[in-house]
């Protein structure tokens, strides 16, 4: 049978490809440090585990409403006020299979064929083929060196052209860290207001942010909220990856068409873990900060042990937990017989001669850098930083 044009076109997640190697290497034996893949390594919450159990008895199994269950959009509703200083009624919320599908149903409901999307570079990996699925056309935008990552409005007005009609912002970034900062999101707010643009904005990481780091969501600007699908869920801040709860607030229209499209397509999220998300937003937040205090000591830790290996650098993030690392130094040189013409050069070096995983850059859109998470203990860091650097001083 011929497959259709948009699924052959179509990349794998590199970081689930990796992540699916490192433990494919894991399941044989093999003290593998892995480094890839996105996910906090704690265990959700205990309450938000209970909520869960105490759902399935009191019933809550069956279908619910395409959108979500009222009392969860309440709630987020309540949520994204405090994060964004946005009121957003339940209709103009929408709950779907995680954050991943929200994204989904928005480029889907925003992008036709032919429409140019501003994509600043290094992106999450999911966002360009999104793009592509939508037969939309990827308008890569890179960062000036000197702004660290950090989005300004010049870089959009080089690469801005008569086919562009919205930006994907994802503040804080995977896989940089970076957090745009307020004065920056202003410019960008009024541009985006004058051209007409919509903006999908990623907010998964904004309860993530370290130092003096202020997350804004650009839908607080003046005549942004009309024009911007806000994204978010329950996987990063929560430890509950697995629940697959996301969320998507904007304009009712939108959100409507995203629900329709979510109707003909996977329904409602599962309802179990509905219930578990709205315990999540509605009871004890200490957990959250725990995570955030844990996450930003290991930041400290592994910024501070890069830096000094060996041909590697690495800008401090401000948010998320990824380290975005430099490792151009290395370009043309050989390690353990390879010749590094990339980063996937050198983390396929070290998957099989250090089992440490990293994540290469090259799906991020940059590839003389790899991705490393954080999240993971100070052990397992110091352990895979330490065969990292050993690799490397014996090259």
């Amino acid at each position: 049978m011929k497959l259709a044009e948009r699924v052959t076109q179509l990349s794998p997640s590199p970081t689930m490809a990796v992540d699916a190697k490192a433990k494919a290497l894991a399941a044989q034996g093999r003290d593998v440090v892995n480094f890839g893949a996105g996910e906090p390594d704690f265990d959700t919450p205990e309450n938000i585990r209970r909520a869960a159990c105490e759902a399935v008895e009191h019933g809550h199994t069956r279908y619910t409403a395409v959108g979500g269950i009222l009392a969860l959009k309440t709630a987020i509703g309540g949520r994204l006020k405090l994060d964004t200083g946005v009121d957003y009624a339940p209709e103009e919320i929408l709950v779907s299979v995680g954050a991943k599908h929200s994204l989904y149903n928005a480029t889907m409901a925003l992008v036709s064929p032919g429409d140019g999307v501003l994509l600043p570079v290094p992106y999450w990996v999911t966002y360009p083929e999104q793009i592509r699925l939508a037969a939309g056309i990827v308008q890569a935008v890179d960062i000036a060196p000197e702004h660290q990552n950090e989005l300004i409005v010049d870089d959009l007005l080089r690469v801005a052209n008569a086919k562009t009609k919205g930006l994907i912002l994802n503040s804080p970034s995977n896989p940089s860290g970076a957090v745009i900062r307020p004065s920056y999101l202003a410019d960008i707010a009024q541009l985006a207001v004058e051209r007409d643009w919509f903006v999908i904005s990623d907010e998964i990481y904004g309860r993530l942010v370290y130092d003096d780091a202020e997350q804004v969501s650009i839908a607080r600007y003046p005549g942004m909220r009309e024009r911007t699908i806000v994204i978010n869920g329950v996987s990063k801040a929560y430890a509950m990856t697995g629940w697959r709860i996301g969320y998507a607030a904007g304009p009712k229209e939108v959100i409507s068409a995203m629900t329709n499209l979510q109707s003909q397509s996977t329904s409602n999220p599962t309802t179990i873990s509905q219930y578990a998300a709205l315990e999540a937003f509605t009871g004890p937040q200490e957990a959250v900060g725990e995570m955030h205090r844990e996450f930003d000591r290991r930041r400290r830790f592994a910024v501070s042990r890069v830096n000094a290996i060996k041909g590697l650098s690495v800008v401090t993030p401000k948010g998320a937990f990824y380290l975005w690392v430099n490792m151009s130094p290395w370009i043309g040189k050989t390690v353990k017989n390879r010749v590094i013409n990339s980063a996937d050069d050198l983390a396929l070096a070290w998957l099989e001669s250090a089992d440490v995983s990293v994540v290469p850059g090259s799906g991020f859109g940059m590839p003389q850098y790899f991705r490393i998470s954080y999240a993971t203990s100070l052990e397992r860091l110091s352990t895979g930083l330490d065969r990292m650097a050993a690799l490397l001083e014996n090259a």
